[in-house]
């Protein structure tokens, strides 16, 4: 089947193209052990722009692609957040990105495989139609569908609960490793069993806690801890203005403080953020993309003993110095993914929030005239929206709710 889309290709000039495609559809299977099946048509609807995509538009042009792209291609349909019509089934859903051979797909695993749809492997949904494994296709909450259309305001907050998701596996692998990271000391302080501490230091593991770098999933994950860790103490620090509309409903959103990066280097920020925390950290989320994160942390020693160090950032190289670390107790961590729970629970948490406020819109037309110029120009440039979306079907989307 010929459909229209936008796709990567490796191209030093037109890494990003619209135009017509030919869909494949080969079978997959959600899990290991589970039935390899084809999968069903379903047309995108609205669908959000990543970082991934303008990171995926620059391996293109480097001519890195070509392990993302599916098997017998030279191209991949981007796409990988947004809501879906399903006309088999007479529904909307919420595409389950990544599948494959794997046990777990949040602890991948040197004999697994795996594939993400508009991202790796698999076509993704800025097309007129693709196909998608039927049991990675979830359920939206209801109250949302009038007339077989979908309001906009809750479409809008659907373009989240892939990184959303991806921050409640965070917060997971946080509790999980602080509370074993802390437990014996905690039972000793607080004079309880160590089973009894476990549960007391996932609480305490977040009593000072940095997010450095405040983009959407360091907003997200500020949030998360919050709703579950209501005592912690959470401390933003980023490049935005204190009274931008970014941080200010960050702030809303997580109870949190935010300090700005406009020192003069960056021994004077560290100490300001000790000073505004009340100490050192005893969890620093690495969320800026930059080679800072670590030099504040460790070099500076902003990250505190038995501190916790969450290895977010993709990219930069995290580099510390063996002997404060060895005596300091520090636990450093890294990992990025998420389970079908957690995009379940995504959805649920998503539907009843404010994060539609953030998204904003771009044409379709004018976004399929150039791709490129729109990832530049409109989408990820200074000044554009937190995040940007298009209603790429019109006729399933009630824009007057």
């Amino acid at each position: 089947m010929k459909v229209y889309g936008t796709y990567f290709q490796n191209d030093p000039q037109r890494p990003l193209a619209y135009g017509e495609v030919e869909l494949i559809n080969p079978p997959r299977q959600r899990l290991r052990g589970e039935p390899v099946r084809e999968g069903v048509l379903v047309y995108p609807v609205l669908v959000g722009f990543c970082g991934t995509d303008n990171e995926l538009m620059h391996m293109g042009r480097q001519g890195l692609l070509g392990k993302k792209f599916p098997a017998g291609t030279n191209r991949l349909i981007n796409g990988h957040e947004g809501v879906v019509w399903v006309p088999s089934q007479n529904r909307f859903a919420i595409v389950l990105i990544r599948g494959g051979d794997s046990v777990d797909p949040t602890r991948y695993t040197e004999d697994e495989t795996y594939f993400e749809y508009g991202c790796d492997q698999a076509d993704g949904l800025f097309c007129d139609r693709m196909y998608v494994n039927p049991d990675m296709l979830l359920d939206i909450p209801d109250g949302y569908v009038q007339d077989g259309r979908l309001a906009l305001s809750f479409a809008k907050k659907m373009v989240f609960p892939d990184p959303f998701a991806c921050m409640l596996f965070q917060l997971e692998r946080m509790e999980d490793l602080g509370s074993a990271h802390w437990f014996r000391q905690t039972a000793r302080r607080h004079h309880v069993s160590l089973e009894e501490a476990r549960t007391i230091a996932a609480d305490e593991i977040f009593a000072r806690t940095v997010v450095f770098g405040l983009g959407t999933t360091g907003m997200f994950v500020g949030d998360i801890i919050h709703q579950t860790h209501p005592g912690a103490k959470l401390l933003f620090v980023g490049l935005d203005e204190p009274d931008s509309f970014k941080v200010r409903f960050a702030c809303e959103q997580t109870g949190a403080e935010y300090l700005k990066n406009d020192f003069a280097c960056e021994k004077e920020l560290a100490a300001a953020i000790i000073d505004r925390l009340g100490g050192r950290a005893t969890m620093f989320i690495g969320a800026s993309g930059t080679n800072v994160d670590h030099r504040i942390a460790f070099e500076h020693g902003v990250l505190g003993c038995n501190g916790v160090y969450n290895s977010f950032s993709l990219g930069p190289k995290v580099a510390y110095d063996s002997m404060s670390f060895g005596f300091e107790n520090h636990l450093i961590f890294g990992s990025i993914n998420f389970r079908q729970d957690h995009m379940e629970a995504a959805i649920q948490m998503l539907s009843r929030s404010r994060y539609g406020e953030i998204v904003g819109l771009i044409e379709r037309e004018e976004f399929t005239a150039d791709p490129i110029a729109a990832y530049e120009q409109r989408i990820f440039c200074p000044g554009a929206p937190l995040k940007t979306a298009v209603i790429w079907n019109k006729d399933y989307i009630d824009i007057t709710r």
